[in-house]
């Protein structure tokens, strides 16, 4: 009996340093600052945080745009910037904005549908709730990071004045065979082919418009962001990645990893870096000093598109995708025959990632191991109010 209590404490001492050292990595601290201890100071000082992460994105060979971060303060492209008439005086209006999180009213004046009823009070339900968790837990009243990372992974199309920020593994690609369809690319979303989608630069983001440009949009484009329960895509991204011939994740990350949690790795899975496990996979995830940096398709969603600095109009879900999708193309007014695709975009014969497949990758962790999951993504669980029934 003495021995289990014994145990048991070792384990919860064990628990709480690792959760220590991953949260200070969340958070960008100093190692040797201690974890906050109200919840609501942690909030904030996760929505605060001044030093945005690095993330690794794809070459030509995988799924991917430039990196995210390529645009910097002193690099030449700003120079050549601010160089322009009056844009280092609109860069200061535009820093100094306050970046209000008030709701907004959607446009419904072109949904005639009663059948969108119950789908409109949904999504009045989700943007409530993402505003009253940014007003209560934020406290932000401009924004922290460079605003060309801010908004490097949203997409513009202007036709119809849409912004929508990518989150990877939420039904992106299809949304941006819709976003191609919009803009007069191509005449249907189902004969749009995975590499034309991802490497043919088709589409415009947001970080390539001068800040004038960028401001304009943000003040009076619908936004709309697309996410998913955490722990859901994140296997959905591990069984992509690496469970799958891959040139690009394999050499970089596998090979990292392979190496860095793997004893006694052998000769052949250092050298291609295939084969890496969920555990493995994991256990590089939560090291706060991982041998390769962070991708956007694991990145937390508070990190791709700051939800609680930039306003979104229209909060939709992967678990309801097509219905919220479609709600979505009739409120921006898209043409009637334009629906959202319900095809897997690739690895058509596996079966979908959903709850039973993700109990199945996580029966071999431990308790501990799921913790420090869920506190990784601590704050997107929490803005778009998912559970957690992996614990």
């Amino acid at each position: 009996m003495e021995a289990g209590k014994v145990e048991k404490r070792r384990e919860q001492r064990a628990t709480s340093v690792t959760r220590e050292k991953i949260q200070e990595h969340i958070t960008n601290q100093n190692p040797k600052s201690h974890m906050l201890k109200d919840p609501k100071d942690k909030l904030a000082n996760l929505l605060n945080s001044k030093s945005p992460t690095r993330v690794f994105t794809e070459t030509n060979h995988s799924q991917g745009e430039a990196p995210a971060l390529s645009r910097n303060p002193g690099s030449p492209t700003i120079q050549l910037i601010e160089k322009q008439q009056g844009t280092k005086i609109l860069f200061r209006k535009f820093s100094e904005t306050n970046w209000s999180v008030d709701i907004q009213p959607l446009n419904k004046s072109l949904v005639t549908d009663s059948k969108w009823k119950r789908i409109d009070a949904t999504q009045e339900k989700r943007r409530s709730f993402l505003q009253e968790f940014c007003k209560k837990y934020g406290g932000v009243s401009r924004p922290q990071s460079h605003v060309f990372h801010m908004v490097s992974r949203i997409y513009v199309e202007d036709k119809h004045k849409i912004l929508y920020c990518e989150v990877p593994k939420a039904g992106c690609s299809n949304w941006k065979r819709i976003l191609m369809v919009l803009n007069g690319l191509a005449p249907s979303a189902y004969n749009i082919s995975h590499d034309a989608v991802h490497y043919g630069k088709h589409l415009k983001k947001l970080d390539s418009f001068d800040l004038k440009g960028i401001y304009s949009r943000l003040n009076t484009y619908t936004k709309a962001v697309f996410v998913r329960d955490p722990m859901e895509r994140l296997v959905s991204a591990f069984r992509d990645k690496f469970e799958h011939p891959n040139s690009y994740y394999h050499p970089v990350f596998g090979k990292a990893i392979i190496k860095k949690y793997r004893p006694n790795a052998c000769e052949e899975a250092l050298n291609n870096g295939s084969g890496v496990k969920f555990r493995e996979f994991i256990h590089y995830l939560l090291d706060s000093h991982r041998p390769v940096g962070m991708d956007i398709h694991w990145e937390k969603v508070s990190k791709l598109c700051y939800p609680c600095l930039i306003h979104y109009d229209f909060v939709g879900k992967f678990e309801t995708l097509e219905e919220d999708a479609n709600y979505f193309l009739q409120l921006i007014g898209a043409p009637k025959e334009l629906k959202f695709p319900n095809f897997k975009d690739r690895h058509s014969s596996d079966k979908r990632t959903n709850a039973q497949v993700v109990g199945q990758y996580l029966k071999d962790l431990t308790r501990t191991e799921r913790q420090l999951i869920y506190d990784f993504y601590y704050l997107d669980y929490l803005m778009f109010n998912y559970t957690t029934p992996f614990l």
